[in-house]
C-alpha cells in the first residue's frame, strides 16, 4: 500500500479499478484546514491526464509495471509483433498500443514494452533512434547558415523538420523524447 503523502513522480497506484502514474504533486499545507497532496495523474493503459486531490492519509495499492526489452519484429496489416529476446515468445499489439513509437521503430529494433498484470499496454523506443531518409527536397549549397528547416520522411514512414542541408540518402538521429531532429550520422 502507498499513501497519498509518500507520493513521489513516477510512482504507480490503482484507484477505482485504473492504474495511474504520477506526473506531478504537491504537498499543501493552507493557513487554515488540513493539509492535502495535489497531484496530476495520468492514466497508463488509456494515457488520460486528471488532476486531483487527496487527503495525505488516503491509502492505495501500488501498482507493479513491468517493463521488458523486446525487439520489433514485422506488421501484418492489423497487428505489431515483437518478441522476447531471452524466450523467443512473441506479443502481437494493436495500433492503439504502439502508435505513438512505431514512427521510431524500423524491424529488428529494440524497444520497452510495458506490462501490467501480465498485459502490454505501451511501447517505449529508444531514446535515439537513426533513420535513413527517403524523401526531402535536396539541400542547396550554402544554406547551412540559417536555422529554416524543411520536412523529410524517414524509412518507418514518419515526418521530421530537418536543417535545409539535409538530403534523401542521408542519416539522422533524433531524439524520441521530443520528435527533434538532433545530427546527421
Amino acid at each position: 500500500m502507498i499513501t497519498a503523502g509518500d507520493f513521489r513522480k513516477g510512482a504507480t497506484f490503482e484507484m477505482d479499478g485504473q492504474v495511474y502514474t504520477i506526473v506531478e504533486f504537491m504537498h499543501v499545507k493552507p493557513g487554515k484546514g488540513a493539509a492535502f497532496v495535489r497531484t496530476k495523474l495520468k492514466n497508463v493503459v488509456t494515457g488520460a491526464v486528471i488532476e486531483k486531490s487527496f487527503n495525505p492519509t488516503e491509502k492505495f495499492p501500488e501498482a507493479i509495471i513491468e517493463r521488458k526489452e523486446m525487439q520489433y519484429l514485422y506488421n501484418d496489416g492489423t497487428l505489431y509483433y515483437f518478441m522476447d529476446t531471452q524466450t523467443y515468445d512473441q506479443v502481437p499489439l494493436n495500433y492503439e498500443k504502439v502508435e505513438d513509437a512505431i514512427k521510431y521503430l524500423k524491424e529488428n529494433m529494440n524497444a520497452i514494452i510495458k506490462f501490467y498484470k501480465g498485459e502490454a499496454f505501451s511501447v517505449e523506443p529508444p531514446t535515439f533512434v537513426e533513420l535513413e531518409v527517403v524523401e526531402t527536397e535536396p539541400g542547396v549549397k550554402g544554406d547551412t547558415a540559417t536555422n529554416a528547416m524543411k520536412p523529410a520522411t524517414v524509412e518507418t514512414g514518419a515526418t521530421f523538420m530537418v536543417p535545409l542541408f539535409i538530403n534523401q540518402g542521408d542519416v539522422i538521429r533524433i531524439d524520441t523524447r521530443t520528435g527533434e531532429y538532433m545530427s546527421r550520422v
